[in-house]
């Protein structure tokens, strides 16, 4: 299982790479075919992996955030606000690599403020208010919900 905090989700001071290889300091194996697949999925990490992680944008620190946990070969990977801050664009993007992680086999439990985004990739959704779960449902028909739509989604 891996987690990706929303805030302080990587270390600013080390590299692209130096990032990704923290994220496999437990394994003994050789870690070069999960690098080359964390750089297929993120293919500007690999442009920049000799560049301090600091010096990055919002999306691409996400993107070493992630690629760092997918260093561990997790079963599972639980993202926090995932495309909290970043722009439109990147955010349409990591969305994308979210469901390719997912078609690669891998669960993928998130909590996201941009609700009919993440509705629309979920297989199942849990809806929260004041931290308490108000619907649950596959996230289809979470979209197509009235009170939902009219409640959480804008109409």
């Amino acid at each position: 299982m891996a987690f990706v905090p929303q805030t302080g989700n990587i270390f600013t001071t080390l590299t692209v790479q130096e990032n990704l290889e923290m994220g496999a300091f437990l394994r003994r194996d050789n870690i070069s075919a999960s690098m080359e697949h964390v750089f297929s999925l993120f293919p500007v990490l690999k442009e920049k992996r000799r560049q301090t992680a600091g010096e990055l944008s919002g999306g691409q620190r996400q993107q070493v955030a992630i690629g760092r946990a997918l260093m561990t070969q997790p079963d599972v990977l639980m993202l926090d606000e995932p495309t909290a801050g970043v722009s439109p664009i990147v955010m349409d993007d990591l969305f994308d690599r979210i469901l390719e992680i997912r078609q690669a086999g891998i669960a993928v439990l998130m909590v996201e403020q941009n609700a009919r985004q993440a509705l629309a990739i979920a297989d199942r959704g849990f809806v929260l208010v004041t931290g308490e779960n108000r619907f649950t449902d596959s996230g289809q028909a979470l979209l197509a919900n009235p009170e939902v739509r009219r409640s959480f989604l804008g109409g």
